[in-house]
């Protein structure tokens, strides 16, 4: 492989659409192609094998599991472009094993420059003896305490095995023959020490650095020392498993008491992937098949010696010789550093583009609201919180100074159950009101709306974002933040507040909102209007066109009405990170379809849609993707973008992007993931925008030459 290389109406699907799953391993594809990358920093190559394991990783537990759900309960359980789950899961296999063995010769390829540069990762047999001597030292002192050895043949019940943990399995043999061998299993234990340790390199200048595993392998003697053994050979196993819970809706219990529950049930999750050094010992490996009730469908995939690369994100930084560095983020022009974010939201809109633009003025809208005395409640929504969350800080910080706050906070997001859990613990503690979302629907807006005494009367601010309040994934997503006073947009924001406080009094506020799409009663009802009204432009001579950018494009009636749009001549300029299900190549579009993905050093996490409707250009940011789960099964808000200078700056931020011909994929039918290759000016979009954003002056045009 080069490295440059459920509907709701099943008839509404255009006539071939790309597998939903089969599109995203190939975005995962092009998060590999950055890992080998050689232009690529190779710490950041490590760190990006270590997204794509993590990745692999979750893509197995929610999608995979999914598809295996479809098979064993049959044609009722059929999702939205699943129609034959059996052949996708063997496409899956298929394109796993190539991806796996593309990471192979990647990996290689990275341990080479990296003995280059003086970093040796090195193993157990190759110690000399000053590192031999620190090994024993470290393995007698840190890790021995640590390890508990599973004698797996002496246990009726084969143990269970911790997903997010890698296992040594360990056959133990003799010199003599006729002893017979043993089988056992070693959690490496990565929860309480570091899977990296740096030992003596012998040379100035040189890093030597040994795998938590390796240290194991160098003890096992010693471990099972009782049952003197003269011979031992270890190889890491790996099980994924399915990620899906079911809530019990047991009336006599609590919603949260039922999450915590099925939190807790996850780890009971059917096996599917069971991951393996392929010069694992044969009878061992079969044994282990046999004992876990594992089969061919459970994608049993022989790998290289090391696993659970996604813990190579953290791969020690010190050891590089030169060090990452992206740009700093910017204090955005309209609001100085002295300045008090609030009164400058209630005089205009302002829009923050973290990583670009520094994420503390949304912190400090929160902190300056939580000391004024004028301010009466903060009201906001929570899907995923930093580990330290200065967003929660500020947010109880109100709530002793007296104000009303209340969290909306999402307790099934996915894989933050517990952490949010956790944090309805600490807010509750300390006055803060939380609710925990929506029955059989998920929160995934990104809102925010303070109340503010005013003379005699009340005035609302806040803000809607299409990312997280997590100021530590801020510094690597790229998101947008609306700061807004705008009174039609609040008092929308009031009317979905309401709603999520009361959702059991029905949905009629939603319905009322003018200037937010809402989802789930009219967000869908309105794309396509909109789609529909450039159609007409279209069909009329005039011009018409729609430009997004998603994560993801997966649902089947947008998807069909956007392909009606590119039959009719609507120019469609599309910005997909990741799963990108419309076929675009089509020969009977009149103008062809501008589809690309952009991996780079951020995350594109930005959703943006823009309409040229008659020339009004409508441009939306949005917490929502177009797919059937965000449009029909959460709560989520678009809001259109009414000051002309940040609608500029958006279309001038899509614009840049859409001319990167360094880091951007072309989206095709056949998912080749080919660089996008033009003549004239290298155009990293990431890096441009940055520049083009630190030009941008206070009152300035973003569009004027001078911004440029």
């Amino acid at each position: 492989m080069s490295s440059r290389r459920r509907t709701r109406d099943r008839k509404i699907l255009p006539p071939s659409t790309i597998p939903r799953d089969i599109s995203w391993l190939s975005f995962n594809a092009r998060v590999l192609q950055e890992a080998a990358d050689p232009g690529v920093p190779l710490q950041e190559r490590i760190k990006f094998l270590g997204i794509f394991s993590n990745n692999l990783d979750e893509f197995f537990r929610v999608r995979v599991a999914a598809l295996r759900r479809m098979i064993r309960y049959g044609d009722n359980a059929r999702m939205h472009q699943e129609e034959s789950p059996q052949r996708i899961l063997d496409a899956i296999q298929e394109i796993v094993l190539e991806q796996q063995q593309e990471f192979s010769r990647v990996w290689e390829e990275i341990l080479e420059e990296m003995r280059r540069v003086g970093i040796q990762l090195v193993r157990e047999t190759e110690l000399n003896r000053t590192q031999r001597e620190f090994v024993d030292r470290y393995f007698d002192e840190q890790v021995r305490p640590n390890v508990i050895p599973l004698m797996i043949e002496d246990i009726p019940d084969f143990p269970y095995l911790r997903e997010k943990s890698i296992y040594l399995a360990v056959v133990m043999s003799h010199s003599d023959r006729t002893v017979k061998r043993r089988f056992s299993l070693i959690e490496v234990p990565t929860q309480v020490l570091p899977r990296f340790v740096q030992i003596p390199a012998g040379k100035k200048g040189q890093h030597a650095i040994i795998l938590l595993e390796d240290i194991i392998r160098h003890g096992l003697p010693r471990i099972f020392r009782f049952f003197r053994y003269d011979r031992f050979s270890a190889h890491i196993i790996k099980v994924t498993k399915d990620a899906e819970f079911d809530i019990d809706y047991d009336e006599t219990t609590s919603y949260t008491d039922r999450i915590e529950k099925a939190v807790k049930s996850r780890r009971k999750g059917k096996p599917v992937r069971f991951i393996y050094d392929r010069e694992i010992d044969p009878e061992l490996l079969r044994y282990l098949i046999r004992r876990m009730g594992l089969a061919r469908k459970d994608h049993l995939i022989p790998g290289g010696r090391i696993h659970n690369f996604r813990q190579f994100m953290d791969f020690p930084s010190a050891v590089f010789p030169g060090k990452v560095t992206r740009p700093t983020p910017l204090q955005h022009p309209d609001i100085p550093a002295d300045a008090r974010v609030t009164d400058i939201i209630l005089r205009k809109d302002v829009m923050l583009h973290p990583p670009y633009h520094s994420f503390n003025p949304l912190i400090d809208l929160l902190r300056e609201a939580a000391i004024d005395p004028d301010v009466r409640s903060i009201r906001i929504t929570a899907y995923r919180l930093a580990r330290n969350s200065r967003i929660v800080n500020a947010l109880i910080n109100a709530a002793r100074h007296g104000k009303k706050v209340v969290v909306v906070l999402e307790l099934r997001a996915r894989f933050d159950e517990e952490n949010n859990l956790a944090w309805k613990r600490i807010l509750e503690e300390e006055g803060v009101q939380v609710l925990v979302g929506v029955p059989n629907m998920k929160v995934h807006a990104k809102i925010c709306l303070i109340r503010k005494k005013s003379g005699k009367g009340h005035v609302h601010y806040g803000f809607i974002g299409t990312g997280n309040l997590n100021e530590q994934t801020a510094k690597v997503y790229g998101d947008h933040f609306l700061l807004t006073a705008r009174r039609p947009v609040m008092a929308d924001l009031e009317r979905v507040f309401k709603y999520l406080e009361k959702p059991g009094e029905g949905m009629e506020l939603l319905k009322a909102c003018e200037q937010l799409m809402v989802s789930p009663v009219h967000m869908r009802s309105r794309l396509l209007a909109m789609i529909d009204r450039e159609i007409v432009e279209a069909k009329a001579g005039r011009p018409a066109s729609i430009t997004l950018k998603l994560n993801a494009l997966s649902d089947g009636e947008l998807i069909s009405r956007l392909h009606e749009a590119g039959l009719a001549g609507v120019a469609l300029r599309l910005i997909i990170r990741g799963i990108h299900c419309m076929r675009t190549e089509q020969k009977a579009y009149p103008v062809p379809v501008r589809a690309v993905s952009i991996v780079d050093e951020y995350l594109e996490h930005a959703r943006v849609m823009i309409f040229h409707q008659g020339g009004e250009d409508i441009v939306l940011i949005s917490s929502s993707d177009w797919m059937v789960r965000n449009l029909d099964h959460r709560v989520e808000v678009a809001v259109r973008i009414e000051d002309p200078d940040i609608a500029s700056e958006i279309r001038q931020m899509i614009d840049i992007q859409l001319r990167d011909n360094v880091k951007a994929r072309i989206l095709d039918d056949a998912l080749g993931n080919q660089y996008v290759i033009e003549r004239g000016r290298k155009v990293r979009s990431q890096r441009q925008i940055h520049k083009y954003l630190s030009n941008r002056k206070p009152g300035t045009q973003p569009g004027d030459k001078s911004t440029v």
